[in-house]
């Protein structure tokens, strides 16, 4: 009978160390587990070299002005450097062409792919009223670079042209539209453009619309 009590207590008091020993191989394991655990979540921080991934730097802005604008984009440089050292990195760009007219009082129509850093795209189209462009015709290239633009969809209202922005570098003309926290910064080369296009705003649709108001 003392034999069996002691065989109980000796499986008792090996269980007792195992259940201790299993305790502390887990606390140790958490303890190593943690700092990798931190170093994983730090990987997933949107920022590449102290950036923000979801970004165009000032280089694929430039190549990309360059393969869409072709042989009208010089100068094209002096003018991205310029809008980066205004706004920082831009998380889309939308390429296009417009084209307008004017006998007093400008009209102007456009259209082009809205393209995200992300990598969502969408069709986009632009009309609207402007000022200061001469009698006649125009049709030019527009390369937009778009700021704080949260989603595709948010590209769909009017932006205003900021009074004052538009200028000329190196055969392109430029202005700033802003909406919010949204700014746009529309480049423009082509035949007939003007320094006065698209000081009033620009409506930007899903669909073509033909009344620009």
């Amino acid at each position: 009978m003392q034999t069996t009590r002691s065989k109980a207590t000796q499986k008792q008091n090996i269980l007792r160390t195992s259940l201790i020993v299993l305790s502390a191989c887990l606390v140790g394991a958490l303890s190593l587990a943690a700092p990798a655990l931190a170093a994983s979540k730090g990987q997933q921080a949107p920022e590449v070299d102290g950036r923000d991934k979801n970004t165009y730097t000032e280089e694929e802005v430039i190549n990309a002005g360059k393969e869409f604008l072709g042989g009208t984009a010089q100068g094209l440089a002096n003018v991205v450097h310029k809008i980066f050292a205004e706004f920082g990195e831009p998380n889309a760009y939308i390429r296009g062409e417009e084209a307008g007219g004017a006998i007093g009082v400008g009209l102007m129509y456009g259209d082009g792919l809205l393209v995200m850093k992300n990598g969502t795209s969408q069709k986009v189209y632009w009309q609207g009223p402007s000022a200061g462009w001469d009698f006649g015709g125009n049709a030019a290239k527009v390369f937009t670079l778009v700021y704080d633009l949260p989603t595709t969809q948010a590209i769909y209202q009017r932006f205003p042209g900021v009074e004052g922005s538009a200028y000329f570098v190196g055969g392109l003309g430029v202005t700033y539209q802003r909406r919010g926290d949204v700014v746009l910064a529309p480049i423009r080369a082509g035949v007939g453009f003007r320094l006065g296009a698209n000081v009033g705003y620009s409506k930007y649709t899903a669909e073509r619309e033909w009344l620009p108001f």
